[in-house]
């Protein structure tokens, strides 16, 4: 996905921020946000998640407003899906306690979302540590999902998703139970690295003895303002990453994230349905490879991301196209080309990633990878079908590993003064 990045109105002609004057505090940013009213902030709405007022597609942050950019807890949708994906990340699954009820539940749904709601406006909360005492918001969004597992632990089972039936199993899956599914989830994305902390932290204080964390994985991405011009990150393998992704401004893209009005069930409205993966790359295996051949497995040029069939990043892939010897030049087991939506009878979801390091391995090869997160109105109608092409043939199979994986049913936004899953919960 592209980076929006700030305004750079406090810089100078050369797009430098000043170089003189004492760098702005926590409080001093927010002070500053609400002094002119809307800038750096996003306030309700289905699309108000993106801070277009602090954030534009042809300029670079200064620094004095890459902290001080906020999202509404609130709204039809919940943050974190249509927000520009953030340069640090934590994602977390939380069992409920043994026992655990109804009741249970939606007390830690509560304090979650009032401490949701505090971080994300740079508020201190009632389990803050002070860690991120310094910061503005930093863009933070916090989602919350339910997994499988949380309809029978509640005693919901009759409310929950049919498109929530477990994923099926893949061939080239090596799932590690230990850190897959989970009854409840937490995202967590941040441009400052001890704000996301700091919300992780605070939120698995805020659970007290309700819920214990299952696992939990941290990512990153390029921090917004690090290229000359916003530009489609590129994941550990060097590829440019998210060409072809989901956008906001095209026609079908509600109907195809978002749970729709009047769909089943009927507290899913405005909600969506993410697939988490833990994909370690092969990194080793993969930088033995010439350009040549790690272009062919994907389909595009490594330098821009442009199909092998020529053009720019964007220019559409001709599938059909043959080179000289009568042979597809886009590989017919390219990446590209299987995930390609015009090849799975349109199926597309929207992916929202963050590249993951976890040290080396015994064999001294990187544990890295990505962890990979996709949002869709049906799993049933966009991961499963694109996953079940690429278990059949892709080839950059040969270089990544599924290792853990879960599925969340993830609410509608909540409207002020509700909490997450209010309307799950208690029947509103």
């Amino acid at each position: 996905m592209h980076h929006r990045t700030p305004d750079r109105s406090s810089a100078d002609s050369s797009g430098r921020p000043p170089a003189s004057g004492p760098a702005p505090t926590r409080r001093g940013l927010l002070g500053a946000a609400a002094t002119t009213g809307v800038a750096g902030l996003a306030v309700g709405g289905a699309g108000s998640t993106l801070a277009r007022t602090a954030l534009t597609a042809d300029s670079g942050p200064a620094l004095t407003t890459l902290g001080s950019t906020a999202h509404s807890f609130h709204g039809t949708h919940q943050p974190g899906i249509t927000t520009p994906v953030q340069a640090h990340g934590h994602l977390a699954a939380f069992d409920l306690a043994p026992g655990a009820d109804r009741r249970l539940a939606a007390g830690l749904l509560r304090r979650w979302s009032a401490t949701a709601e505090d971080l994300m406006a740079g508020r201190p909360t009632t389990e803050d540590t002070g860690v991120a005492r310094d910061a503005g918001p930093s863009s933070l969004t916090v989602t919350f999902g339910f997994g499988y597992s949380f309809f029978d632990a509640t005693g919901l089972a009759e409310d929950r998703p049919d498109a929530l039936a477990p994923l099926p199993a893949f061939s080239a899956d090596t799932l590690d139970a230990r850190r897959s599914e989970g009854d409840l989830w937490v995202q967590i994305g941040a441009d400052d690295a001890l704000v996301a902390f700091h919300a992780l932290r605070a939120l698995q204080r805020a659970a007290g003895d309700a819920a214990s964390v299952r696992w939990q994985m941290t990512g990153f991405n390029r921090t917004p303002g690090a290229t000359a011009r916003p530009m489609t990150t590129r994941n550990l393998m060097g590829q440019v990453d998210g060409t072809n992704n989901l956008k906001e401004s095209d026609e079908d893209f509600a109907g195809r994230v978002f749970v729709p009005d009047g769909g089943e069930p009927s507290w899913m409205a405005g909600g969506s349905y993410a697939v988490v993966r833990r994909i370690r790359m092969l990194l080793d295996d993969w930088e033995e490879l010439d350009l040549t051949s790690q272009e062919r497995v994907i389909g595009r040029r490594k330098a821009d991301g442009a199909p092998l069939t020529g053009g720019e990043e964007t220019t559409p892939l001709e599938l059909d196209a043959t080179g000289p010897d009568g042979r597809p030049v886009i590989p017919a087991n390219a990446h590209a080309r299987i995930t390609a939506p015009e090849a799975n009878g349109g199926a597309a979801m929207l992916r929202r990633s963050f590249s993951y390091h976890d040290g080396f391995r015994d064999d001294g090869a990187p544990d890295a990878g990505l962890l990979f997160v996709c949002w869709q109105a049906d799993p049933r109608r966009g991961f499963v079908p694109v996953q079940r092409k690429l278990d059949r043939g892709d080839a950059l199979s040969a270089f990544i590993r599924h290792e853990a994986s879960g599925l969340f049913a993830v609410p509608g936004g909540p409207r002020p003064g509700e909490y997450v899953g209010q309307r799950l919960i208690e029947g509103r």
